[in-house]
């Protein structure tokens, strides 16, 4: 059976659907001021450490997904086996909210990059995010512990291959 989530490379044609997901009340909620992260997202487009992907669900474009190497601006996340990734993520269609569809992009997402020889994949949501930590349980990762980022305080969560 096909995978019914599909990722692609975010590419500057995206930039406009991105601004608009950036704006929605439930993507603001946990990403913050719109144009400050509008900034980062499109500034990452030509980071190395960095790739970039747009979510597609049943041939609409449905969220976005950065996924990145640890770096010294993760510091905070301790010590990582080599290769360890980072995931990041919204879901920006409303009505895609509901109905389990996070914890099942992202168990897709990371399967792939686990198969793709990544020993580690670690995540930060919010401790105030119940619905985020929910969905990242359902795709296989574990609480650790409280970290310190420029965000603030972040749950930091592993999967491990």
């Amino acid at each position: 059976m096909a995978a019914p989530y599909h990722f692609r490379p975010m590419t500057t044609a995206d930039l406009p659907q991105i601004r608009r997901w950036l704006a929605l009340p439930h993507v603001r909620e946990w990403w913050g001021d719109p144009d400050e992260q509008y900034t980062l997202v499109s500034g990452d487009l030509d980071e190395p450490a960095m790739d970039q992907f747009i979510v597609g669900f049943a041939g609409k474009d449905v969220g976005y997904i950065q996924c990145y190497s640890l770096t010294a601006w993760n510091s905070g996340f301790g010590e990582h086996p080599e290769g360890t990734r980072g995931i990041d993520l919204f879901i920006g269609e409303p009505d895609m909210i509901a109905g389990g569809h996070g914890s099942a992009l992202i168990r897709a997402f990371v399967d792939a990059r686990l198969a793709d020889g990544a020993p580690r994949v670690v995540t930060d949501p919010d401790p105030a995010n119940p619905r985020a930590i929910r969905a990242y349980e359902k795709a296989g990762f574990a609480r650790v512990r409280l970290v310190d980022t420029p965000d603030g305080t972040a749950l930091l969560m592993v999967r491990d291959a």
